[in-house]
């Protein structure tokens, strides 16, 4: 099967209309691209301590996700990695951009990114999945305690989408407390972007087979008090052709000041 090359248009079979183009929250600096992708619920707020590390040197695209953010939300939405990896796709040829973008994905973020990477190789240079949830089924894992986690976060992930009112209300209280203002933005009006980007493109995700077919280098980049990756998981994922793990001591899943200093080295360095 032929890659498609450039941002030439792969829409998935069963929409039968063009993804809505995405709300670009920021658009700072000059030199090469860097693509800023947020997770769930999330926004482009997610890089707020990123941007400023970069724009002196890089043209800074932070997008809001489709359903998230100021971004449309489609009532035929199913908010899979493709749906959500064609909606950026579309929104981006619109900018023409002239040279390859570095991609930094952030949580679900970074599942998207490993798609585009992985479709579209001649438009992406780098690519630096921040906090990934990466994972497998739990039958996959060798190690008793990795299948525990993965198990657990699986079940996890399903209650959260089968009650509302209990996700809703820790999402608020969550919310208060996080480094980052309105990092965390589920509520009623994103709840169906939620609820079906979790099912659709963190529960199912093929990112293992997506980062097997990137050619462009992959750093990734998480704390060692990230609640939501998988260490087996990423384990095996260090081991694969081309892909660097940085591991940041003091860190949690969100972006936080330490985090990214090492997200914008490992966006710029060069590999040896």
């Amino acid at each position: 099967m032929q890659r498609p090359s450039d941002w030439e248009s792969v829409s998935p079979k069963i929409r039968k209309t063009k993804p809505p183009r995405l709300h670009l929250a920021d658009l700072v600096g000059e030199g090469p691209p860097v693509v800023m992708l947020h997770g769930i619920a999330s926004s482009s707020v997610t890089f707020q301590n990123v941007i400023p590390l970069l724009e002196g040197t890089h043209r800074c695209i932070a997008v809001d996700l489709l359903g998230f953010g100021e971004s449309p939300i489609p009532e035929d939405g199913e908010y899979t990695i493709g749906e959500h990896a064609e909606a950026i796709h579309q929104t981006l040829k619109k900018l023409k951009l002239r040279e390859p973008a570095i991609l930094i994905g952030h949580s679900m973020g970074a599942l998207i990114a490993a798609r585009l990477a992985a479709t579209y190789p001649k438009k992406i240079s780098k690519v630096v999945l921040v906090s990934p949830p990466i994972y497998l089924a739990p039958a996959q894992l060798t190690s008793r305690r990795d299948r525990q986690i993965m198990d657990f976060y699986l079940r996890a992930y399903h209650y959260l989408r089968e009650n509302p009112r209990f996700t809703l209300r820790a999402a608020r209280t969550v919310e208060r407390f996080l480094s980052i203002p309105k990092a965390m933005d589920i509520n009623e009006r994103t709840w169906v972007p939620f609820i079906k980007s979790l099912e659709h493109s963190i529960e199912s995700q093929t990112t293992i087979n997506d980062i097997a077919a990137t050619k462009a280098p992959i750093e990734i980049v998480y704390g060692n008090f990230d609640q939501f990756h998988s260490e087996g998981v990423l384990k095996i994922v260090g081991r694969m052709h081309g892909v660097r793990v940085h591991r940041v001591r003091g860190s949690d899943h969100l972006i936080g000041k330490r985090l990214a200093r090492a997200v914008a080295v490992a966006a710029v360095s060069v590999r040896g």
